[in-house]
């Protein structure tokens, strides 16, 4: 009886494997076509709608990376060592709602190059379980800090919180003795942990959420290890002195420049993928059409995950 679930279980993440490499692939692609157009473009107006675009491929990329994670699949992506707040805002990037998402400390410290997109990753699939089990108008709380083992990512929610059983449940999961494979995930199938719970596993991180946030939810704790850890790039090398009309030309491009809607616009030398940034602005004003189809999609998003299993499962919705 062993023998034939364990070949069904193997069945299950080749396919799913196979399926997930096609698909990270054609997001990647994307990805590239959707910044070339970014550079194309530039101060366009329609770059706000490419950056949008770019949001939501960003969050199909990390639904692919999760399953194949999941199948002992490829991740998919090689980055650069970079800094712990960088990570972090990646994570952010990733998930629907990331203007609730509030990054209130930094560190001194980067992660190494081999464990920057796990990171990432797992710290998307909390934001996105912290996201969905609260209310949508309240902040989620991220602190950087500096521990003698390493450095700590805490995320602090004011959602519902969870009860043991489901503290149980999401400690099995998160731990190296995950019991269920990819066919005990559930229907609909409850990814995150799961996911998050190899990703510690394979690269030596640690994950908990047994403790109770400030706000009344849930605190999830990432702990990052001294050996995925390293002093932070240094700078790089001013270039040098220009001409006086190329320093005027630089002077004028914004250091910092952002879209209506808030997101940054994309720099081609930098070490991880776009990141929305914090501060966010109305976007310019859509027909009422737009509007309708947009809240629709939001709220068709946001109660996905409540209707769809009434029990919080270890707090894991994705």
């Amino acid at each position: 009886m062993q023998e034939a679930h364990d070949r069904a279980e193997e069945a299950t993440k080749s396919a799913l494997k196979s399926a997930m490499r096609t698909l990270q692939g054609l997001a990647n692609e994307q990805q590239l076509a959707i910044s070339k157009t970014q550079e194309k473009y530039g101060e366009h107006h329609m770059l706000q709608d490419l950056l949008e675009i770019d949001h939501m491929n960003s969050q199909f990329g990390r639904r692919a990376q999760s399953i194949a994670v999941l199948c002992d699949g490829w991740l998919g992506r090689q980055r650069s060592v970079a800094s712990v707040y960088d990570v972090v805002r990646s994570a952010k990037g990733r998930i629907r709602h990331y203007t609730r998402v509030e990054i209130r400390s930094q560190s001194n410290f980067a992660v190494v190059s081999r464990a920057v997109e796990p990171v990432a990753l797992a710290l998307a699939e909390l934001l996105d379980n912290a996201t969905s089990y609260s209310a949508p108008d309240s902040p989620i709380d991220i602190t950087i800090r500096t521990v003698p083992k390493g450095v700590c990512i805490i995320i602090d929610d004011a959602g519902v919180g969870m009860n043991e059983e489901e503290k149980n449940r999401a400690d099995q999961l998160l731990s190296s003795n995950r019991a269920s494979g990819v066919t005990g995930l559930g229907n609909p199938p409850q990814f995150g942990f799961a996911v998050i719970g190899v990703l510690a596993a394979r690269y030596g991180f640690t994950v908990s959420v047994d403790s109770a946030s400030p706000y009344g939810g849930v605190r999830a704790v990432v702990l990052l290890p001294e050996d995925l850890l390293t002093n932070m790039p240094e700078p790089e090398e001013p270039p040098a002195v220009a001409s006086p009309a190329a320093r005027t030309h630089r002077e004028e491009a914004p250091t910092e420049a952002s879209t209506p809607g808030g997101l940054p616009k994309r720099r081609r030398k930098g070490s991880i993928s776009i990141v929305p940034t914090a501060d966010f602005t109305p976007a310019p004003a859509r027909s009422s059409e737009e509007t309708a189809s947009i809240m629709g999609a939001f709220q068709r998003g946001t109660q996905s995950g409540r209707s769809a299993n009434p029990s919080r499962e270890g707090h894991d919705l994705s």
